[in-house]
């Protein structure tokens, strides 16, 4: 196999183009047997990189196998498919001239073959031309696709359901259209009814289809609720093969992200607590799903956020945030705590009290985070900044944040100060008040007057007593001052 790869191949007839003339004739050879053979031996060599399954589509091969996949046994059937897919997977432009030879027709055929390995060769062929993108996909659909890989899902075979599912989540991803003639032929019904399937890799295909179809549009969603999905779609949450439960998150965060109702039906199943447990229950870009899941419920509205409050989400995305060494994941959280912070004072409060803010503070600081994670966590500090009104959380930031956050932490106190005695006095004694004569404004800032505002909530002697130089000039009236001597 070796003296195919890309740097040792040969250009000469002795290389990739000798191989494919001399297993042309081959594929027409009397004896079954070494039809087979050939047609595996380019099945294998065009699967090995593209650069091989262009020689195959250039040596004229594609024709003769089409042509054969008709009339031939079931064996040369499934090698003849293999070749198709292997060709196929490598790039859009191989697929369409897969499409261009007219093998749709005849796959589509093979769909209906009595042997069930035939039926899967063929699924998986269709499944890789459609992956691409959408053009090929409709092609995909134009053939007459859809209606038998349905009935594919439905047969006893686990590798056959896998195959035809994953199929059909390949046509449905790429526009609501196309997800609409998978649903018109009746697929979630079936889809659904297979979500507690003992097979891990068939229950992955399964839910990546179901999210595939409900991520388009509120209608496509709600059908897939419409077929029953929760609370059942939740115990995959907690399945032992890992991307089960990526797929599973997946497929609740594309019926949630729509509409405020869709949530409300999810947090009512239960499914935001066990996305938080699930997120607990593993690491790095199985969370991802999760995490947005969480901060899409939490875009909605005040209610839908305190439901993820309630739920443990914050504790769970402030872990996320400290501990998910990549920088896209550590963002997601960012951006859902931010969702979730930026209701009202109690909102931001919950999220204050995880120590969060420090740590969005760090990452938009450090020079090593990435610029959307610098962005987002900006973002998330403003927004819940300026609901915050637990001065605890808030004081740090008087000596660690850059000026344009301060004037957002400087307006925070300026808010509250005026109507709590207690956070005053505290203000005084905590070194707040003295820290904020030390902030330059520029005269007639926002960032001037919310000082103003917060000078104002004590006496004159107080404020003067803490603002910079203070000391000195009491010296100076020690120095200049001139005793009364009896």
């Amino acid at each position: 196999m070796h003296s195919f790869t890309k740097d040792r191949s040969p250009r000469t007839p002795s290389g990739k183009e000798g191989v494919m003339s001399l297993l042309r004739p081959l594929l027409l050879d009397v004896v079954p047997t070494i039809q087979q053979t050939a047609a595996l031996a380019l099945g294998r060599l065009a699967n090995y990189n593209d650069d091989l399954a262009e020689a195959v589509v250039k040596g004229d091969i594609l024709p003769q196998l089409v042509y054969s996949l008709a009339e031939q046994n079931r064996f040369y059937k499934k090698a003849a498919a293999f070749v198709l897919q292997a060709v196929g997977k490598h790039s859009p432009q191989l697929a369409q001239a897969i499409v261009d030879c007219g093998a749709l027709d005849t796959l589509v055929i093979c769909l209906e073959d009595f042997d069930p390995g035939v039926k899967e060769a063929a699924a998986s062929a269709l499944g890789f031309i459609a992956r691409h993108n959408a053009e090929l996909s409709q092609a995909v659909v134009d053939a007459g696709a859809v209606p038998l890989l349905v009935l594919c899902i439905q047969e006893p075979e686990i590798a056959l359901k896998r195959i035809a599912a994953s199929a059909l989540s390949d046509i449905s991803k790429h526009s609501p259209e196309l997800a609409q003639t998978v649903v018109d032929a009746g697929a979630i019904a079936h889809l659904a009814q297979m979500i507690l399937n003992p097979d891990s890799k068939l229950k992955r295909q399964i839910l990546s289809a179901l999210s595939q179809i409900a991520k388009h549009s509120v209608d496509l969603a709600e059908m897939v609720v419409e077929a029953e999905i929760f609370p059942v779609v939740l115990t995959c949450l907690k399945d032992k093969d890992e991307y089960v439960k990526k797929n599973a998150s997946t497929l609740i965060r594309e019926i949630a992200k729509h509409t405020p109702e869709l949530s409300q039906l999810v947090v009512n199943a239960g499914g935001v607590a066990a996305v938080t447990d699930c997120i607990g229950s593993c690491k790095g870009n199985i969370r991802l799903p999760g995490i947005m899941m969480l901060g899409y419920v939490a875009a909605h509205s005040e209610n839908l956020a305190m439901a993820v409050i309630i739920s443990k989400g914050v504790p769970q995305l402030s872990l996320c945030l400290a501990e998910e060494p990549e920088d896209h994941i550590k963002a997601a959280a960012a951006w859902a705590l931010g969702q979730i912070g930026r209701h009202t004072p109690e909102h931001a409060r919950a999220v204050a009290v995880t120590n969060t803010l420090p740590v969005l503070l760090s990452l938009y600081l450090s020079a090593e985070s990435s610029e959307d994670l610098q962005i987002k966590s900006k973002k998330a500090i403003k927004s819940i900044l300026q609901k915050c009104t637990y001065l605890p959380a808030l004081e740090p930031f008087l000596y660690d944040a850059p000026p344009n956050i301060l004037k957002h932490v400087v307006g925070q106190f300026s808010k509250v100060l005026p109507h709590d005695s207690k956070a005053r006095r505290l203000f005084v004694t905590s070194g707040g008040l003295k820290k904020v004569q030390e902030i330059k404004a520029e005269p007639g800032s926002l960032l001037q007057e919310y000082i103003n505002t917060i000078n104002n909530c004590y006496p004159e002697e107080i404020v003067r007593y803490y603002s910079p130089g203070y000391s000195e000039t009491l010296l100076q009236r020690v120095d200049s001052y001139q005793p009364l001597i009896n």
